[in-house]
């Protein structure tokens, strides 16, 4: 169930004892655990991928990572979110290279969300040749601690799980660096804040070399609004360079006249 734009399935806020009612969700609530998380830094959680082998978040480090959490037994919500998340992470992926983040779906639904189920989620959304994309299960206790790290709050209800849709952002050293949230949302919101984590931070052993170029590709990288994508603009520079020739020719010019006024001081 879909609760405004930017829930799903289910966060609860306290409990209603003895009254016979279900929990009351409180998006508020939710929310601000959701901000709440940002700066953490992830444990090493250790969870299983579609094939049930152990996967380390430790992996992911050295790169920005995004990380989705899902029930596969979902038949709208988390659907329609995988596959808008991976129109997004395709555009990103498209200028910024193949390699550059990885994309995980974690199942949070501990008591259906095997391996095998993640394995047959990610073919039905045709996700399941993708290399920098894994899905993920864990043990009830992994799955716990790490939706509390993340801010991630859920509870089950009559059609599934209300919660709140959110794609979250680490960084290279595993720290939450931003949450974005909605089945659907506008491509900068996720893509800007890769694009400052990937050509916006240095990186170890960085060379003056490979610094410049990261500077000048992080100011050609630019949002195209009519294609809904980015692309490398390089007139800024292009512009400079011409600007500098022609002062520098202008100098040249200059210079051979003052040569020539000197050598022949009847001209």
């Amino acid at each position: 169930m879909v609760i405004g734009l930017l829930f799903c399935s289910p966060v609860m806020a306290e409990p209603v004892v003895g009254l016979g009612r279900e929990p009351v969700f409180d998006a508020q609530w939710a929310l601000q655990a959701s901000q709440a998380a940002i700066g953490r830094t992830l444990d090493a959680y250790t969870l299983r991928d579609d094939a049930g082998k152990p996967v380390s978040l430790e992996a992911f480090r050295g790169k920005p990572l995004v990380i989705s959490l899902l029930y596969s037994s979902c038949y709208h919500t988390c659907p329609v979110t995988t596959r808008h998340l991976a129109t997004v992470a395709n555009k990103a992926w498209e200028i910024f290279g193949e390699q550059s983040f990885t994309v995980i779906s974690i199942g949070f639904d501990t008591r259906f969300d095997t391996p095998q189920a993640m394995a047959t989620f990610a073919r039905q959304q045709g996700l399941d040749k993708r290399v920098n994309w894994r899905f993920l299960s864990g043990s009830a206790e992994v799955i716990s601690r790490l939706t509390h790290q993340l801010g991630f709050l859920y509870a089950a209800s009559p059609k599934g799980f209300d919660h709140l849709v959110q794609a979250t952002v680490i960084d290279a050293k595993g720290v939450v660096y931003r949450q974005v949230y909605g089945e659907t949302f506008q491509t900068q919101l996720l893509t800007e804040p890769l694009r400052t984590l990937i050509l916006g931070t240095p990186a170890e052993a960085e060379t003056p070399l490979d610094e410049l170029l990261r500077r000048v590709r992080f100011f050609c990288t630019t949002y195209d609004p009519i294609r809904d994508a980015y692309r490398y603009d390089y007139s800024l520079f292009v512009g400079l360079f011409c600007g500098a020739s022609v002062i520098l020719l202008g100098f040249a010019l200059l210079l051979r006249e003052w040569r020539r006024s000197r050598k022949d001081p009847s001209a």
